[in-house]
């Protein structure tokens, strides 16, 4: 076989494993405006529709790895074709966590319809997780395009998301301690806000991966964040 040829089939891999990644990163972006959909309109089913999606996009994630890995042992790649290879498994990864906040925010949604509604959050939750949901479409055409300056836009961006995620922090201690009732709610929905902003995160590394890809170095300058809070919460 050429060299030519073996060029060829190597790139022909990597244009189809990119073909999965965008898939999925679609995937997680339905994922992420239905998750916020649900929990403003308290839609349980569409709900269950997140949480039952977030199967196909771990299948994706699985699909990727296996790609990618066939790829590093039937070519051999070395260097920058090797960094793409790796690359691309750290954006898939990155991916499926999102998809997991996603399918989190999807189960509290089924909590919080059992509970009066709170008048403000759930709008502004929705608008957060718009805003990570346009910097990942962002980065996902950044990847395709091998634009880094793109990339550093979107890596930027983040301290608007962290922004967002304060004021709404502020806005459920009011909520809290205006009336005792509110707390049980407002601590789901604080869970929410922290996973929407920890999305943020996971699109700002993508990014850094697509910075890394073209240009060969991770971002030595740590990117602002605006997150004053010391919370903590995790994907169940």
């Amino acid at each position: 076989m050429t060299d030519q040829h073996i060029l060829s089939a190597y790139d022909r891999d990597l244009e189809a494993i990119q073909a999965l990644v965008m898939k999925m990163g679609g995937l997680v972006e339905a994922a992420i405006l239905d998750g916020a959909q649900s929990l403003e309109t308290r839609d349980v089913e569409l709900a269950d529709k997140v949480r039952q999606g977030d199967k196909a996009i771990d299948a994706l994630e699985l699909r990727i790895n296996e790609e990618a890995a066939r790829t590093i042992a039937l070519r051999a790649p070395v260097s920058k074709d090797l960094r793409t290879v790796l690359t691309v498994m750290k954006i898939a990864g990155s991916l499926e966590r999102i998809g997991d906040y996603a399918k989190n925010m999807a189960k509290r949604t089924h909590v919080l319809a059992e509970m009066t509604p709170i008048n403000g959050p759930d709008a502004a939750l929705r608008r957060m997780a718009r805003e990570v949901q346009g910097m990942l479409r962002d980065v996902l055409d950044a990847y395709v395009r091998r634009d880094a300056e793109l990339a550093e836009q979107v890596r930027m961006h983040d301290q608007d998301v962290d922004q967002m995620y304060n004021a709404l922090f502020r806005e459920f201690l009011t909520f809290m301690m205006e009336d005792p009732r509110n707390i049980t709610a407002c601590m789901h929905l604080h869970f929410i806000a922290k996973n929407v902003e920890r999305m943020g995160d996971l699109v700002t590394n993508i990014a850094e991966q697509v910075i890394y890809q073209v240009t060969g170095e991770i971002p030595d300058e740590a990117r602002p964040k605006g997150d004053i809070t010391t919370s903590v919460s995790k994907v169940e």
